[in-house]
């Protein structure tokens, strides 16, 4: 996993934080606010889509009146309390995070969610010192399964895509991943687990939990 590796990407939701469920919840608040039942392909659809395209996207399919603008900025402080009060790192994180940077692999996050949301996280858990890079698929031309994202987090680390290992909890972050030349990981989260399967399939390792990549690491398992 970590063979011949400089530098180690991760995707945020899902993969560093246990933060999907609440997404759902957050969904079908805003939206039955607009008389809008949630859909059952609404996850699906939105999967990988960077902050703006999916408020994009909820404008355009459920005719929302509100500008781009204003729809993320009620998203995000309906979720403000939630990742300062609720959201929990994932087992093992922070043991990886600090085994990366002994072993001086640098260390990036590539997500989907908004810079405000990111920002609160990183100060929770003290990862200013440990993280070099973060950016946001909004910063870039597309969101996942475009591969911008993961190309734009290794060109600010100064690593080639080869050298890198991205993390990633749903299907479109793998592609993402696999379309940009690095070692993808698929994550579980139980927000994802009908996709298991899938990301399987797509990714050239899978782990349970970080626990598992430590292992990989720190033993040099292969």
């Amino acid at each position: 996993m970590f063979k011949n590796i400089k530098a180690a990407i991760f995707d945020m939701d899902g993969t560093l934080i246990d933060s999907m469920w609440l997404w759902k919840t957050i969904d079908v608040d805003y939206l039955s606010k607009h008389k809008v039942e949630l859909p059952e392909d609404l996850q699906k659809c939105i999967e990988g889509m960077s902050f703006s395209e999916t408020a994009t996207y909820f404008k355009n399919r459920f005719n929302i009146d509100d500008d781009v603008e204003s729809i993320k900025t009620e998203w995000n402080e309906m979720a403000y309390d939630y990742y300062i009060n609720k959201v929990p790192l994932k087992d093992y994180t922070m043991i990886l995070l600090n085994s990366l940077k002994t072993k001086g692999i640098k260390i990036g996050i590539g997500t989907s969610n908004s810079r405000e949301l990111v920002n609160i996280i990183i100060k929770k858990f003290s990862l200013e010192g440990i993280v070099d890079t973060i950016r946001t698929s909004c910063e870039v031309e597309k969101g996942k399964p475009h591969p911008g994202i993961f190309l734009k987090v290794a060109e600010d680390l100064g690593v080639h895509p080869s050298e890198c290992v991205v993390f990633e909890d749903v299907p479109n972050g793998i592609l993402a991943a696999n379309s940009a030349g690095m070692k993808s990981v698929a994550v579980f989260d139980k927000f994802s687990i009908d996709m298991d399967d899938e990301k399987r399939k797509l990714a050239d390792y899978y782990i349970d939990s970080f626990e598992e990549a430590v292992i990989y690491l720190l033993e040099g398992i292969k």
